[in-house]
């Protein structure tokens, strides 16, 4: 089964006689070609993909399944005279990423067709679930997220800034395969670690945490890890935030299974948290879903709905934190999925003991 016909199944089962998807990320998660500017339609037996001059050759070579079209009106127009010729009259659109102008821009160069939500929905719940080869994908992106870990233990030094590490990490992860990051890269110490997404700095590393959040993208697909290490020696403060935080991110990844409710996966870590005294500098959720997107469903989170589970061919992270305001930080974060056959497989293989630098 591909993620074609997994939409045109879903699709046939809703009120809409076609969908139009427009953004670049479930364009390239569906007929699997990266491009920037254009459209695919898709209908419950029959799918189009529409690009422009600059795309055209490209895509007849890399694309199969589509009908491939290179229009010279206007696109949307295009898309239009397609639904009409096909009968139809009602479209679904990704509502959760188009805008209120690009929505008029639709209306008005279709009017004879009815735009409707539901595109996002059918998406969202579909990219969920990952099909085998995209778990090794997204394993192939951590794997070499993991190897930037290695490199930058010996790179790191009182001498080099945050923008330093931050960039000697994206540096390493693209020599080594990866497209591109999977976000932007992370690396805050000394009192910035409390900021859960500071901004790198042009500074030298000041002493005490530094977190580093980064990820690589390979073949579109993300992987997101954090590690915390020391600048210098930890004090006895330091070492029980880190070891409450770890005691905390490995007992919810002994607990993560098919068939957990997401909150009480989060409960998991955040009681251990809250035990310690740190309730308060826990102040995201424990982890979310991962694929073409760096957050997708599900969310392991406390305001998850209660009828929320975890399936197979989930991909979700496992971050617990504690930020202390004003002084310090720290989060530990693997990337872990449910297999097909219902196993649980940890991504991320870098080290989480206390490292001091």
């Amino acid at each position: 089964m591909t993620q074609l016909s997994r939409f045109q199944s879903a699709l046939s089962a809703t009120d809409a006689d076609c969908a139009i998807i427009s953004s670049e990320l479930n364009i390239r998660y569906l007929c699997g070609f990266d491009y920037t500017d254009g459209y695919l339609l898709i209908f419950p037996d029959k799918a189009y993909l529409l690009a422009d001059f600059r795309y055209i050759e490209a895509a007849r070579a890399a694309v199969t399944d589509f009908e491939i079209k290179m229009p010279r009106c206007d696109m949307l127009s295009a898309i239009g005279a397609l639904i009409k010729k096909h009968g139809g009259g009602t479209a679904a659109i990704e509502d959760a990423s188009v805008s209120l102008a690009q929505y008029k821009k639709m209306s008005e160069a279709m009017p004879e067709v009815t735009l409707s939500t539901g595109a996002s929905e059918l998406l969202r719940d579909q990219r969920e679930v990952k099909l085998p080869y995209e778990l090794e994908l997204i394993d192939k992106a951590q794997q070499i997220t993991d190897a930037a870990f290695a490199h930058i233990l010996s790179f790191i030094s009182p001498d080099v800034t945050e923008q330093d590490v931050a960039l000697e990490l994206e540096f390493f992860m693209r020599q080594h395969g990866a497209e591109s990051t999977a976000f932007d890269t992370i690396a805050v110490s000394g009192a910035s670690s409390s900021l859960p997404h500071g901004v790198p700095k042009n500074q030298k590393l000041s002493r005490g945490f530094l977190t580093m959040d980064f990820g690589a993208k390979y073949k579109g697909y993300c992987s997101d890890m954090t590690r915390t290490v020391v600048i210098g020696k930890a004090d006895e403060d330091m070492k029980r935030v880190y070891n409450t935080v770890l005691s905390a991110q490995k007992a919810a990844l002994e607990q993560i299974h098919e068939g957990i409710i997401c909150r009480e996966a989060d409960a998991i870590a955040r009681n251990i948290i809250a035990d310690a005294g740190y309730g308060e500098c826990f102040g995201h959720s424990l982890g979310h879903g991962v694929g073409m997107y760096i957050h997708e469903s599900p969310s392991l989170s406390q305001r998850a709905n209660e009828a929320t589970v975890l399936r197979r061919g989930n991909v979700v992270t496992v971050e617990p934190g504690i930020y202390i305001e004003g002084r310090y930080g720290c989060r530990i974060e693997d990337m872990t999925a449910i297999d097909h056959d219902g196993n649980i497989r940890n991504f991320t293989q870098s080290p989480k003991e206390l490292i001091e630098l």
